[in-house]
């Protein structure tokens, strides 16, 4: 078939970066151009040199719609501002990575709305879309822990979590807490209750189980995602990988949660359920996410692992695109894990 041209904004960043590794093995891609206005001329392997002997291609201030999809790899609030200043021909498919168009009151754009893009929640939507909103990284790995319970409307009142980030989802910019000597063997909590990914979390939840949140008089949206999901995030002293605890109240014995698990998830090729327990580097460097569940009493503990980079971004990017395209999903996203 005829190759995807892809064109890339904010190639120069992490996100960017991992687009960009796994694109240019992708056999259905030919990349059009990577934008990075302040790597202009230099070459793609001299600020990502992981790439170094894979490619020749230099970064580009170019920016045009002779592509078929465009893949946003901005900051937050920056793709919304960059779509406003650089009309996109509308034939032309995007793919947000930044926050900007993930919640349900900020999807419209040029007449057309972004579709929430989990494979895992909303496949055959994404099939038909025109503009994909990725989702975030925590809330990529939640969902997928919490989807199959929502879906049985078995979610309870309370769901509480704790989950362990590596310093790459803070972005490329240094910063105090990505600092090296700060975050070697260290660990803190942050955003405790009241982190962002709250709000994409609880209306997919709502999505399969209505009712989930309050009704809108009860609050902000992030007020009433609060009131349900106890979440408190933390930074792990790695640099890639989330690994999730969450438990919850519920009836289910192990073997019927098994069961639950494997079903929703039986035609969703990078999410597993494992009766072994589980560890991050299973997952570090591929687009998987995998699941492991124990009953303790009443209490549903549900651990998930998932690489923040490729499943919790720009893995997931792809796999939105080929989806988009009518591809194999897993085209492009074969990959392995680092084990040791």
């Amino acid at each position: 078939m005829q190759k995807i041209k892809v064109g890339i904004v904010g190639s120069a960043g992490y996100t960017g970066g991992e687009l960009l590794r796994v694109l240019i093995y992708h056999p259905n891609v030919e990349i059009v151009f990577a934008n990075s206005a302040s790597n202009a001329g230099n070459k793609l392997s001299d600020v990502h040199n992981d790439l170094f002997g894979d490619t020749e291609m230099t970064f580009s201030s170019d920016f045009h719609s002779d592509i078929d999809v465009l893949f946003l790899c901005v900051g937050h609030g920056d793709a919304r501002k960059f779509l406003e200043a650089n009309p996109v021909d509308p034939k032309v498919k995007i793919i947000d990575l930044s926050q900007d168009f993930r919640l349900k009151s900020n999807t419209a754009y040029q007449g057309k709305d972004f579709v929430y893009g989990l494979p895992e929640l909303n496949k055959e939507e994404i099939k038909s879309a025109q503009y994909i909103a990725n989702p975030g990284c925590f809330a990529t790995n939640i969902q997928l822990a919490l989807l199959p319970l929502a879906s049985k409307r078995l979610l309870p009142d309370q769901i509480h979590v704790n989950a362990t980030t590596g310093s790459t989802g803070a972005g490329q910019k240094p910063t105090l807490t990505t600092h090296f000597s700060w975050r070697n063997n260290n660990l803190s909590a942050y955003k405790s209750f009241d982190h962002q990914h709250l709000q994409e979390i609880s209306e997919s939840l709502n999505q399969l189980q209505p009712g989930f949140l309050a009704d809108t008089e009860a609050g902000s949206l992030m007020q009433r995602a609060a009131d349900k999901i106890n979440f408190i995030p933390q930074r792990g002293d790695f640099p890639r990988g989330i690994f999730s605890a969450i438990y919850v109240d519920s009836v289910l014995s192990e073997e019927e949660a098994y069961d639950l698990y494997n079903t929703y998830y039986a035609e969703h090729p990078f999410t597993h359920v494992s009766k072994a327990n589980i560890d991050l580097k299973q997952v570090v460097n591929t687009n998987k996410s995998i699941i492991h569940i124990e009953k303790h009493g009443n209490k549903l503990l549900i651990l998930n692992a998932t690489d923040n980079l490729l499943k919790g971004a720009s893995g997931q990017a792809v796999q939105n695109m080929n989806l988009l395209f009518g591809l194999d999903e897993r085209a492009g996203l074969n990959l392995k894990s680092v084990g040791f």
